[in-house]
């Protein structure tokens, strides 16, 4: 049995989380329950350990907690930690597709992302190198530490090949189709992905439209698909009211039409009208939400 056997103080030294920051993932996120004593103090076993660290590493690749926390409830068991010898190679592949998406040389890149395929999962693969190089080079281009052509060309091929994993699932014809977009001056997409890859291997149809669109496309596009679920991902504050009233604008033209909204800007305090559109955080979460409306 996994037993309770360390406290909150040894876990924050263990895994360098704050006991602070430790209990807000508790209770917003519901990432593990660790078991009480007689005296009622938290205990937490090795799985939790392991869970924490895993959630950590993702935190400083770059995922928000709450994508990170999305990513962790994909998992229907505890993400594994690779032997040491495995998880150098995992390293060492994904640093390699780093330079050679720096050096233009999309033979080799390609070549590298086919070999992870064949050596890993595919969430492990999309998430795990994909997602997170996308994550690194952006980070890259905003420190300045690489052109505006290396963050073009090296986003392109990233996205265009966890756009292929979406793609390669089939869909259900029964169920309807979603349109998934960023809401106004929105431009991180990485949120986006990860949840159009969730819904996309419930056997939805989904449109991915990506970044921001030019005012007035969504509506087009609307017309034109007649989805039954609509996304919007919102990641900074300042483009959450926006995001809203794009949302508001939707339904009035389209009543019969859901519309959700999700991102690290919807973690926060939202107003009354913006509560209708939380999706959720975590895969059961965005589950329930579409279930609860088919």
């Amino acid at each position: 049995m996994n037993e309770g056997k360390y406290n909150i103080k040894a876990v924050s030294t263990m895994t360098g989380i704050q006991p602070g920051t430790l209990r807000a993932w508790e209770r917003r996120y519901e990432i593990l329950e660790p078991v009480r004593n007689e005296a009622g103090h938290r205990l937490y076993t090795d799985e939790h350990i392991r869970k924490l660290k895993w959630l950590s590493d993702k935190v400083q690749q770059g995922f928000t907690i709450s994508q990170a926390a999305s990513l962790l409830d994909q998992h229907e068991e505890t993400p594994p930690y690779l032997p040491n010898s495995e998880a150098s190679q995992h390293e060492a592949l994904s640093e390699e597709l780093l330079q050679a998406l720096l050096r233009f040389d999309e033979v080799k890149a390609q070549e590298l992302i086919n070999k992870a395929f064949s050596l890993y999962t595919i969430d492990n693969v999309t998430i795990n190198i994909l997602a997170a190089l996308l994550v690194k080079i952006g980070t890259l281009w905003e420190d300045g530490e690489i052109t505006t052509a290396h963050e073009h060309f090296a986003t392109s091929i990233l996205r265009s090949r966890i756009g292929m994993v979406m793609h390669s699932f089939p869909h259900n014809g029964v169920l309807p189709k979603v349109i998934a977009v960023c809401g106004p001056d929105e431009w991180h997409e990485l949120g986006l992905l990860i949840f159009t890859l969730f819904v996309r291997r419930l056997g939805y149809e989904v449109v991915y439209l990506g970044a921001s669109l030019k005012e007035g496309d969504i509506f087009t596009v609307t017309d034109t698909v007649k989805p039954k679920f609509l996304f919007l991902s919102c990641t900074l504050k300042r483009n959450l009211e926006p995001t809203i009233q794009l949302a508001d604008e939707l339904k009035a033209k389209y009543p019969a039409m859901e519309i959700g909204i999700g991102g690290s800007a919807m973690n926060g305090p939202i107003s009354e009208k913006g509560k209708s559109y939380v999706v959720g955080n975590t895969q059961d979460e965005w589950k329930e939400w579409m279930s609860s409306r088919l």
